[in-house]
């Protein structure tokens, strides 16, 4: 039996964080730059006005984590959040841990006072889609997710 747990994460986490992001990137080939996600990760765990980070665990061992950013929007209410990153280590995916993990964010998120949780999802990643769609996520049939790369 599974005993799934949460942990926000600190700055003495981050070699953790970073072997986990570095093992999420690799399935979907994202480009991984250590300096820059040790920046970026170092800010978002020492700024709670940025977000959170959970360390997963079975146990003690660390399985996973997730990652939630806030924002602010008019059209969702006001406080807004994205679900940055979730991942699992293979030996844990497929066994209904993310419908517990996305539980456990909402009623976090609830706590902080969000009104909305975006995400985002790869179009190959058929098992996510469906997850995120069983739990009320819905696409917006009108709209596509646009990026811009800004210079700092």
């Amino acid at each position: 039996m599974l005993e799934l747990q949460f942990r926000l994460a600190t700055l003495t986490d981050l070699e953790q964080l970073l072997d986990f992001i570095q093992q999420f990137y690799a399935i979907d080939h994202y480009a991984f730059d250590e300096a820059i996600l040790r920046k970026s990760l170092g800010d978002l765990l020492t700024d709670p006005s940025l977000g959170r980070v959970w360390l997963i665990y079975d146990g003690t061992a660390a399985i996973g984590y997730a990652v939630v950013t806030l924002g602010y929007s008019l059209e969702f209410h006001g406080r807004n959040a994205f679900l940055d990153e979730l991942f699992f280590v293979e030996a844990y995916r497929g066994k209904g841990l993310g419908t517990k993990t996305l539980q456990f964010l909402f009623a976090e998120c609830q706590r902080l006072g969000i009104h909305a949780l975006h995400l985002e999802v790869e179009h190959t990643n058929k098992a996510g889609q469906a997850l995120y769609q069983k739990l009320g996520f819905k696409a917006h049939a009108t709209r596509y997710l646009m990026t811009r790369w800004l210079e700092a």
